[in-house]
């Protein structure tokens, strides 16, 4: 608006330059006024639009293509040269105005839904090892490839996706991966062999390594105050996802085996994407685009939701976003490697990866213990029915497993309730802590019920860590960055867990403790990063 203003000589001093019939000329073709003014000189224009604000100082004549006449002066705002322009508001400034309301709730619902299916997925891998055992009589080498099978797909899908999303949108990205995940999902269910079983495994994972976007497109409609909380809330899904998954083993495996197993857990997948027709694309993303309209279109939808008013004046874009509107609308991988985002995305990377991979690393290990024939760290020598390798997993492992799961809830409410006191950074390094003093205290002779308390509380806070880890990405990077930038976090991530199943589930059949003492280094890993990272998000507008 200042640069339109100046070239019609409204800014100081408010008189013509040199430059006023060169601007002037683009200005008209673009509007395609040069008919009407084409014989008029540069300060021939000026001296007519002063005439106009001489005779009705009371309203003002702006962007003169627009067509729509004159606007109310309430939407304007006084220059320091005496002239008036409208006013302007960002994207975040309409996200802050418009607050957490009714659509947040709808929107809250379906990127849970996501979240949830994903949990399924991966919750489902520390299942299936005992029943493939008995189907197929895998080694323990092959366990490992169920599990680093999926993680690979996604490795390798998840800058995939954060470009897809980056492209051609948040929506249309979330839609396609969770398709491909669900019926990829099916097929492993009616595989007739082991390989053919894990390359379709992979294809699964390829699919669920676009569905962490949804966090992406929910942080972006969330106000600054609320971000942190919704974000970890939301998570309460993988935790509600995880629980379902133990549930539906307890009722399904036994009565109708694995395969249906499978294919029950791919549905939730299906039925998101085709509940995302509903999803609105960012608005962010589309002032990245240069879409001002579209975004202005998804803003008016989002107040009419909340029952509010956008702010006065007209949308416009931030100085990111005309960046990166001008650039095609494109960005590289190297973008997140870029001087001023060197350290603080090395360190995002290790952290993402030291949570995967001791996440998905206490998950697996918690089923080889519950199998084990060692009394000392949970195992029972009920499961022993012979001294074959096949050793399923009895209604009590199952139930075990259960309470197992639902030490997410209790990690998320942590992590909702410190986040926004002690800052990101230091959450995260408290939960690896934590994380890491359960996992040591394993390594003694200790009974089930000892054994399953401290897998809670460990697994409490590593999940917390990770959830923390997804509200920090998003708002550390700019929009412009910010899908490839939870993608590429989330690619890193993969590696951790496609290396932990030999941990968990190899070196184990070594000896039980020597994943004990390698998920404990982790977490000090993970503690040491977090307290590195240079940037603290707490309070923090999105950029």
């Amino acid at each position: 608006k200042e640069e339109e203003d100046s070239a019609f000589g409204f800014a100081c001093p408010c008189l013509p330059t040199m430059g006023d019939k060169a601007i002037l000329t683009e200005v008209l073709e673009a509007s395609h006024l040069t008919d009407t003014y084409g014989d008029l000189t540069a300060k021939g224009i000026i001296k007519e639009l002063r005439n106009v604000h001489s005779e009705e100082p009371s309203v003002r004549y702006s962007n003169l293509e627009d067509g729509h006449g004159p606007i109310d002066t309430s939407s304007t705002v006084t220059t320091p040269c005496g002239t008036e322009r409208r006013k302007t508001y960002t994207v975040d400034d309409a996200v802050e105005t418009l607050g957490f309301g009714r659509f947040q709730l709808k929107l809250s619902v379906l990127a849970g839904l996501a979240w949830m299916a994903d949990a399924m997925e991966m919750m489902l891998l520390s299942l299936l090892t005992p029943a493939l055992i008995c189907e197929w009589g895998i080694t323990s080498f092959e366990q490992a490839l169920v599990t680093t099978c999926v993680f690979c797909g996604m490795m390798l899908s998840s800058t995939f996706w954060g470009r897809i999303c980056d492209r051609i949108g948040r929506k249309w990205g979330l839609m396609f991966s969770a398709l491909m995940a669900c019926v990829c999902g099916i097929f492993s269910g009616l595989a007739s062999s082991f390989y053919f079983f894990l390359f379709v495994r992979g294809l699964v994972g390829f699919g669920i390594g676009g569905v962490p976007q949804s966090i992406t497109l929910y942080s972006e409609f969330l106000p600054t105050a609320q971000r942190a909380k919704c974000v970890v809330l939301i998570e309460s899904f993988w935790a509600i996802g995880a629980v379902l998954e133990a549930l539906l083993a307890f009722f399904v495996m036994n009565a109708w085996g694995w395969r249906a197993l499978v294919c029950l857990s791919s549905l939730p997948l299906g039925v998101f994407a085709l509940s995302s027709w509903w999803l609105p694309e960012s608005p962010r993303f589309h002032m990245s685009k240069g879409e001002d309209v579209k975004a202005l279109e998804t803003l008016m939808k989002v107040a009419k939701e909340n029952g509010k008013q956008l702010p006065p004046g007209d949308l416009v874009a931030s100085d990111a976003e005309k960046f990166h509107a001008s650039n095609g609308g494109t960005t590289t991988i190297f973008s997140l490697l870029s001087p001023d985002l060197r350290k603080t995305t090395l360190l995002v990377w290790l952290i993402w990866m030291v949570n995967a991979f001791s996440y998905y690393g206490m998950v697996l290990y918690t089923t080889v213990l519950f199998r084990s024939h060692d009394e000392c760290h949970g195992g029972l020598f009920s499961n022993v029915t012979s001294s074959e390798t096949c050793v399923p997993l009895t209604r009590s492992d199952y139930f075990d497993l259960l309470t197992a799961s639902l030490a997410e809830f209790p990690g998320l409410i942590i992590t909702a309730l410190i986040i926004e006191w002690v800052g990101r950074k230091k959450t995260m390094a408290l939960e690896f802590s934590v994380f890491g003093l359960a996992t040591y205290l394993l390594y003694f002779c200790l009974n089930r019920n000892t054994v399953i308390a401290l897998i809670f509380i460990g697994r409490a806070f590593i999940s917390g860590a990770f959830q923390c880890a997804y509200v920090y990405t998003p708002e550390v990077y700019p929009t412009t960055l910010r899908a490839s930038g939870l993608g590429a976090a989330s690619g890193m991530a993969r590696i951790g867990a496609i290396i932990t199943p030999f941990v968990a589930q190899v070196a184990a059949t070594y000896n039980l403790s020597y994943p004990v003492g390698i998920y404990g280094t982790a977490a000090l890993i993970g503690l040491i990063s977090a307290l590195s990272l240079p940037i603290e998000t707490k309070g923090r507008q999105m950029q």
